[in-house]
């Protein structure tokens, strides 16, 4: 574990935006945007004060082209969400990880790759 490297937080943006049903799916990018948004001001609560943190939101399909912001760097994957986010975390190297999502599956890939997870929400109001 590179204890000198930021913590590397790894947002699953669809995940997150589709846990509450307040109308994400009429403006998947606006839901994303706000995601990302509230990421930048708010950081991941309970996280920040254990040091730096690097927070990587990974977007998908109709939220692909959000802009990256200070505190946030979004990527757009190309094919499956899931599939990017664990390569996001397979090339972290040595440094912790922290993947905030709710789906099993990714839960599990990345938990075999060492990276820790947490629920949709520690980042959700």
């Amino acid at each position: 574990m590179d204890n000198n490297a930021p913590l590397l937080v790894v947002v699953d943006a669809a995940n997150v935006v589709g846990s509450v049903p307040d109308g994400w799916w009429r403006d998947r990018k606006g839901a994303a945007e706000r995601l990302r948004d509230r990421l930048a001001s708010d950081g991941v609560p309970g996280v920040a004060a254990a040091g730096p943190v690097e927070i990587v939101l990974v977007v998908e399909g109709a939220a692909r082209g959000v802009e990256s912001v200070s505190g946030v760097r979004v990527e757009s994957a190309v094919g499956s969400g899931d599939d990017h986010i664990v390569d996001v975390v397979a090339g972290a190297g040595a440094r912790a990880v922290l993947v905030v999502t709710a789906d099993r599956e990714l839960r599990r890939r990345v938990g075999e790759l060492g990276a820790e997870v947490t629920g949709p929400r520690s980042v959700r109001p």
